[in-house]
This record gives structure tokens, C-alpha cells and sequence, in this order.
């Protein structure tokens, strides 16, 4: 057998680990079976999908759907938006603070900068949730939403300073440079030039700060204290000793379904800007 035959067999077989375990799921979310299962076929169904707005009556009606906390379920969905809606900005601007001090602040220490700001990304989740549930437990601050927001925050952060990081360095500083020969203010050259030169980079790490912060579980499950997001109600609902329910399987291939689509229109869109 050849090298390329070889790696073409791996290649397959990694793509087949990836998503076969998605395209199960999404099968057996029109599966009319609880728990979720495509081998024991009831028929197909759509109420696995219908569970977020089906009339009270038929809910109650159903005996896998009864036993939810739809309105539950909602509330921490709620969470992790309100969450999300803290997180990513301030993730964004301290990204972008660590980003212009490490492109633009030439220094031995630089080094160390840079291991000290990327660290928390290395941490274990756990670590950072329990950390700042002490933290903030002596300063008397009860666990919730807050602390689960600041948590988030210290590793989330370093997505954008990555991402704004590499955009910075395709940046010529002699702009910038020629700017300030000119009269310019440091802040007007960064309102004029580097901001604008930023603002794609900053919507992919937005995008990437906000799924990063609604998917997390392990930082925020230790952080949370008596609240709830949508990770840690998916998680809880996932630990059913009798099989998760089916709902689960419908939310994930809603999720797939949009990240496909969203993807296709920026491939679409970027096609259409280079033509």
C-alpha cells in the first residue's frame, strides 16, 4: 500500500470519527424514540424540535416533554445571552489592549507578557471557575451570574488578543509613525488608522468570544453557584440515568444547522468581494 493511499484511508477514517457521532444525532432528532436511538425507529417527528413553543396541553399531553422545565430551560438560555452580552466586549477590549502593548511596546519583558496574558487560556477550566468563585467569595460576593461572567472573561480575552495580535502585525507601523510626524495624537492615529484596520479582525473575535462564552461548561459550572446557563442545563439534562432526552439532540442539530449556514454565507460573501 502507498504513502498516499495510506494517509487517504487515515484521512476518511478521521472524518468519519468526526461526524458520524453528529449525523446520529441529528437522525435521531427526528426520531420519534426516548431515549434519543436510530436504531429502535418510532417514525419521524418534529415535537423534539416543537418542545420550545408547543401549546402547554399538548406538552403535558407527551410523556418525555412533560417531565422538561421548558420555561427552566428558557431562563438559562436567558442567562448565558445576558452573560455573553458582558463577556464578549470586555473580552474584546482587553484582547485589543493586549494586543497594541504587545505589538507596539517593544520591551525584554515582552516574553514574559505574552505567557502571562496567554496563561489562563492553558489553565484548567476548573481551576479558573474555582478560583474566581474564592475570589470573589471574599469580597463578598455571592456566586451567580457575575462571578460566572469574570471567569469567563480571564481565559476568553485570549482569543482576541490572538486573533488581533496577528492582524496588528500585517499592519506598517510607518504608517502609524507618519501619522504622529504629522501632528497627530496617539488616540486620533488609533481612531483613524488602527482602528479601522482592526474592524475585521474584531468581528471574527466577537463571533469567537460569544460561542466560546455560551459553550462553556467546565469554568462556568464551577462559578455558577445556584445559577444556570445554557451549558450547564444542557449538561444537567445530559446526566439523566434513564437517557438524555431527545430535546437535546433537536438544540444540537439546530446549532450545526447554523454554524453550516453561516459559514457557506461567508465563503459566499468573501468569493464575491475577491470577484
Amino acid at each position: 500500500m502507498t504513502s498516499s493511499r495510506i494517509l487517504s484511508v487515515y484521512t476518511w477514517a478521521f472524518l468519519a470519527f468526526m461526524f458520524a457521532p453528529l449525523i446520529l444525532m441529528m437522525l435521531s432528532s427526528v426520531n420519534n424514540a426516548s431515549p434519543p436511538s436510530v436504531t429502535n425507529w418510532g417514525g419521524l417527528t418534529s415535537k423534539w424540535y416543537a418542545f420550545f413553543w408547543m401549546p402547554e396541553d399538548d406538552l403535558r399531553a407527551d410523556p418525555t416533554l412533560r417531565l422538561l422545565d421548558r420555561d427552566r430551560f428558557v431562563s438559562c438560555f436567558g442567562n448565558s445571552l445576558t452573560i455573553s452580552v458582558v463577556v464578549v466586549p470586555l473580552s474584546l477590549l482587553l484582547g485589543l489592549a493586549g494586543a497594541v502593548l504587545l505589538t507596539r511596546w517593544r520591551s525584554r519583558a515582552n516574553g514574559l507578557l505574552w505567557w502571562v496574558l496567554l496563561s489562563p487560556m492553558l489553565a484548567p477550566g476548573v481551576i479558573l471557575g474555582l478560583s474566581a468563585l474564592v475570589f470573589w467569595g471574599r469580597l463578598g460576593v455571592n456566586a451567580g451570574l457575575f462571578t460566572i461572567m469574570m471567569a469567563q472573561v480571564t481565559f476568553i480575552a485570549g482569543y482576541p488578543l490572538l486573533i488581533l495580535m496577528a492582524r496588528l502585525q500585517r499592519q506598517p507601523v510607518e504608517l502609524e509613525e507618519a501619522a504622529l510626524d504629522l501632528g497627530a495624537s496617539p488616540f486620533r492615529v488609533f481612531r483613524r488608522i488602527t482602528l479601522p484596520f482592526l474592524l475585521p479582525a474584531l468581528g471574527s473575535a466577537a463571533v469567537i468570544a460569544l460561542l466560546a462564552s455560551m459553550e462553556n461548561y467546565n469554568t462556568t459550572m464551577f462559578a455558577k453557584g445556584g445559577a444556570c446557563t445554557f451549558a450547564t442545563e444542557i449538561g444537567a439534562m445530559g446526566r439523566n440515568p434513564n437517557g438524555h432526552p431527545p430535546v437535546i439532540n433537536a438544540v444540537g442539530t439546530v446549532i450545526i444547522v447554523l454554524t453550516v449556514v453561516a459559514a457557506v454565507a461567508h465563503s459566499v460573501f468573501s468569493r464575491r468581494e475577491a470577484g
